[in-house]
């Protein structure tokens, strides 16, 4: 089991890592089409991630510390909204320019964090007895938040490489954008571990960071422009996936 949960919170990095390996053989960014199918199918898996492997259990877990069971996935969820806010405010994202090279890396590299956490939490709750997660649900939300990464990947090193950085520079700026998330994930694995009094506030935490990134990122990426089938069809694609893998498999 300790071998699935590496292997499951190493996937989010690759996508990032094959993201940013994009700087070799790409002079342009990702099509339009593509991103918008790619970023709409992330974001139905992480919403569809976030209420069944996350506030669901967190409701569960929540019930057993002696107070209202529905508080702590409350107060972390606005927590994680919180936090995301915070890096928004102080790092936003789409600075690309040669003064804000550093706070575009700090501001995406942030982003990873709660996506690594609930990885890892996903990974931990389907190795735990009479879980509600399952390993199948687990594997969607990595796999559905690596592709995410992938186009965050080349959002990096592309635009490094035209400011005029070194092919190889601007891929390896790119990858260790996300190297934070299996680091994040196998720290929340080990946290869980040995304090399961805080599943419910980090589940919770993950799931509103997450949310966030869908709401204020991922779905008006997906539709930027009218009638965006590509961008829609992807965020149902995703949600049913995550869904069936979380219900029906579990």
């Amino acid at each position: 089991m300790i071998i699935d949960i590496v292997k499951g919170i190493s996937v989010p990095f690759l996508g990032t890592t094959l993201g940013a390996f994009c700087v070799f053989f790409l002079k342009n960014e990702l099509s339009k089409g593509m991103q918008k199918a790619l970023t709409g199918f992330a974001a139905g898996v992480m919403v569809a991630a976030s209420i069944w492997s996350l506030l669901l259990p967190a409701l569960e877990q929540g019930a057993s510390l002696g107070m209202w069971k529905f508080l702590p996935a409350v107060i972390g969820f606005w927590i994680g909204i919180l936090f995301l806010m915070a890096i928004d405010y102080f790092a936003p994202p789409e600075c690309i320019d040669e003064k804000c090279k550093n706070k575009l890396l700090l501001a995406v590299t942030l982003h990873n964090i709660p996506e690594g956490m609930a990885v890892g939490l996903s990974f931990a709750l389907s190795s735990a007895a009479g879980s509600s997660t399952t390993l199948a649900a687990a594997i969607a939300l990595a796999v559905g938040i690596g592709l995410q990464n992938f186009p965050e990947g080349a959002a990096i090193s592309l635009p490094l490489y035209k400011e005029g950085c070194s092919r190889f520079k601007s891929f390896l700026y790119g990858s260790l954008s996300g190297i934070v998330e299996p680091i994040a994930g196998v720290a929340t694995v080990a946290i869980v571990g040995g304090a399961t009094v805080a599943m419910p506030w980090l589940l919770s935490f993950a799931a509103g960071a997450m949310i966030y990134v869908v709401v204020e990122e991922l779905i008006p990426e997906a539709n930027l422009n009218a009638h965006s089938h590509a961008g829609t069809l992807g965020v149902m694609a995703g949600f049913l996936i995550m869904m069936i893998m979380d219900v029906a498999l579990g």
